[in-house]
């Protein structure tokens, strides 16, 4: 799979005339129409056997060989060019397909009002070729232990058809927060414990959900032995039951980092009780906080290098998001909340108001300003092909278990080819 990044003057007609591949099986690919303007920075994958790389001043096939960690030898039979033959600049060198490797891939998804709408189940029936689990958002614990069920239609049939895995995902969200209130009640009152197990196997025994995952937040830092232990009570239910149990982590670079979100989430604890996690890698550009990128390499790498001190990389999801943020400027804190766009969404703001995208490879992220037709100056930062593949490379370089999606129902069409281009998707149904 080739990435392309547009450059200034470049067609769709001249970029499949480059591939040799037709111009309709671009737009296809990237979920356009032939006709739409392209825009500088975007970028496009082009479905191809592996990918091509044109020759720089200075380069030589060991070089090339060497930069994308490719044998010399097949690199020159796969080209059938001879081993030390020199390369002019420009030569079009076709690099083989990477061998895939496996993992697993979950998708939340969280329908809002009574029923799942037609638009989201559709990007669940989009999404389910690709996924190992699909979790909807969320089963919310009642203050007696009970359960508050999401809507969930036909995802039961959805995900029968393509081999995927139920997931349930039970909260202490109380009107619309992670209360910490709620989470204390559920951990120190046995009786309301033990009602809420036998919910959570009734429940899950009813619906067909195989796994049960926990995403307990904003925990008082004494609980975090109480959550522990809990969680511990749990999976031994859950276990004889025949189901796998996976808790969410907030993402920490420490044992001893403090704070609401994390002091109560025990890595290595959880590592010892769950069948796996989901670190939540995501959100350091947040809706109500300063213009950055939502996942941005560096802090992630750093997240999931601590994770791996404290348990086996075969137990860890990297967490990733399928949004963006549209900041109106200046940004004020407490001010006005940026707004959650979808990669495509991204391109067509760039593409309405004629901004060109900029990647920052040190974050490995494609952001754009613009001015609206209101006056105000905005800046998005999102997700494209570039720096998904990033996270798609971090994820295989350091053997993770696979990759967990917030959320479904924001279209990405790019990362669903790359993530098939790079992985052979576990399917445990």
């Amino acid at each position: 799979m080739q990435i392309h990044v547009v450059q200034k003057g470049q067609t769709l007609y001249r970029i499949s005339h480059m591939y040799g591949v037709s111009l309709g099986t671009i737009a296809t690919a990237n979920e356009m129409t032939p006709s739409q303007t392209l825009v500088i920075g975007q970028a496009l994958v082009i479905p191809i056997a592996g990918s091509y790389y044109w020759v720089q001043p200075g380069d030589s096939l060991y070089l090339i060989a060497s930069k994308i960690g490719v044998d010399q030898q097949k690199l020159a039979s796969f080209n059938g060019i001879g081993l030390y033959q020199p390369l002019p600049v420009g030569f079009r060198i076709h690099i083989p397909p990477m061998p895939r490797t496996q993992a697993e891939v979950n998708a939340y998804l969280e329908p809002r009002g009574e029923d799942v709408s037609p638009e989201l189940a559709q990007a669940a029936r989009e999404a389910a070729p690709h996924l190992t689990y699909l979790a909807p958002f969320s089963f919310r614990i009642q203050r007696d232990g009970t359960l508050q069920a999401p809507p969930l239609d036909n995802l039961g049939g959805i995900t029968a058809t393509q081999g995927v895995t139920l997931m349930m995902v039970v909260t202490n969200l109380e009107h619309a927060q992670f209360s910490a209130d709620l989470g204390h009640i559920i951990l120190s009152d046995t009786a309301v414990q033990n009602r809420l197990l036998e919910e959570i196997i009734r429940t899950a025994k009813q619906y067909g959900f195989r796994d049960i995952h926990f995403d307990i937040e904003h925990l008082l830092p004494a609980d975090r032995d109480a959550y522990t232990r809990f969680l511990r009570k749990a999976a031994d239910r859950i276990h004889k039951e025949g189901f796998l149990i996976s808790t969410a982590l907030a993402p920490k670079t420490s044992a001893a980092q403090a704070g609401e979100w994390y002091t109560a989430h025990d890595y290595k604890a959880h590592g010892q009780i769950a069948d796996f996690v989901i670190i939540m890698t995501y959100e350091w550009g947040y809706s109500g906080g300063p213009p950055m990128a939502v996942s941005p390499i560096g802090p992630v790498r750093k997240v999931l290098e601590y994770a791996l001190t404290e348990m086996p990389a075969s137990k860890i999801m990297m967490g990733q998001n399928l949004y963006g943020y549209d900041w109106t400027l200046p940004y004020v804190k407490g001010g006005a909340f940026a707004k959650a766009v979808s990669p495509q969404a991204a391109i067509e703001l760039a593409r309405r108001y004629s901004a060109q995208i900029l990647y920052d490879h040190t974050a490995q992220a494609p952001h754009f300003n613009y001015w609206d037709h209101a006056g105000k100056e905005h800046t998005v930062w999102f997700e494209d092909a570039r720096s998904i593949q990033a996270k798609f490379r971090l994820l295989k370089e350091l053997g993770l278990r696979g990759i967990s999606y917030w959320k479904l129902g924001l279209k990405f069409p790019q990362n669903w080819l790359l993530l098939e281009d790079n992985f052979k998707v576990v399917k445990r149904s």
